[in-house]
């Protein structure tokens, strides 16, 4: 994965293109939804400017997408 900086909002944008779709905000926090192989996976993305790199790794993995397929909706 490359080191660009992503924004919450463009987190987001590229779960939603991977069949997430957003259920709820609470604050500066958005939950994402999809019904996956093994059930529902949810995420909480934080609308921060700037998402860390271990946030945004966390987010990849609890996706359940690869990197390379995070990068390819991206």
């Amino acid at each position: 994965m490359n080191s660009a900086v992503l924004s919450g909002l463009e987190v987001i944008k590229i779960l939603k293109k991977a069949g997430f779709i957003a259920v709820r905000q609470k604050g500066s926090h958005v939950r994402l939804e999809k019904v996956g192989e093994n059930g529902l996976i949810k995420i909480t993305v934080p609308l921060h400017n700037e998402i860390k790199k271990g946030t945004l790794m966390r987010i990849i993995k609890d996706s359940g997408l690869t990197q390379e397929e995070f990068e390819q909706y991206r």
